[in-house]
């Protein structure tokens, strides 16, 4: 099933971080985690899914992946935080 999300990966706890979008969350988040596509998250490591939002559309969820980007480490930290405060890897979370 196709659901438009946005989602926040890092290396551990206060680590690098890597910001994407989706329409298919489980297997992009499978697809990081097993070095599947060449790119950041497989040179840097950053495989903890530790925050996503669900949206309506693949065109809002696109919106807020760019607004994430924009945001200042400290701001994304803070909005981590207040959802994920343990870090958790949410992975086995997603439906």
């Amino acid at each position: 099933m196709k659901q438009p999300a946005v989602y926040i990966l890092a290396s551990r706890r206060n680590g690098t971080l890597y910001i994407g979008v989706t329409s298919n969350l489980r297997q992009r988040i499978w697809e990081h985690k097993n070095d599947v596509a060449e790119g950041f998250t497989k040179k840097y490591g950053v495989h903890m899914l530790v925050y996503y939002e669900l949206h309506t559309s693949m065109l809002d969820a696109i919106r807020r992946e760019k607004q994430l980007k924009k945001w200042n480490r400290a701001w994304k930290l803070k909005l981590i935080e207040a959802q994920n405060p343990e870090w958790r890897d949410l992975y086995d979370d997603i439906v």
